[in-house]
């Protein structure tokens, strides 16, 4: 059986508003305002391979420590802290300036990961 992610659907005040950050910092495709069978607001970014279904509605009250994360080149962390700057959301290197961590308008953490993949990181603990 091949099991791979469709996508991932978060709950946000503003669609669109969320997708423009995708956009303009991630460089993600979006399909903007595409009513659900219920009227409910939704829009569609993708990046990294994975659509993000964007749903109108009131996101996570508080950040728990969940996260998506997306391997990305040493070289590009600053470019995206660059971008982020210009945004009112909360963002932070960490792990010795290979992590870029950032949230969403509505308590979404994301994480841009140039640490190597995890594959290679778990191989390198598994072979210790």
């Amino acid at each position: 059986m091949n099991i791979a992610i469709a996508h991932i659907a978060l709950i946000v005040r503003d669609p669109a508003r969320t997708a423009g950050l995708f956009a303009d910092v991630l460089g993600a495709q979006v399909i903007a305002d595409c009513p659900d069978d219920l009227g409910h607001s939704q829009t569609f970014a993708k990046y990294g391979g994975v659509w993000f279904v964007l749903r109108q509605g009131d996101g996570p009250s508080c950040r728990n420590g969940d996260h998506i994360a997306f391997e990305v080149g040493r070289d590009e962390l600053k470019t995206y802290a660059g971008k982020l700057a210009t945004y009112d959301v909360e963002h932070f290197m960490a792990r010795e300036d290979t992590a870029l961590y950032f949230t969403d308008y509505d308590n979404h953490v994301f994480e841009l990961d140039a640490g190597g993949s995890l594959d290679e990181v778990l191989a390198g603990t598994l072979q210790a």
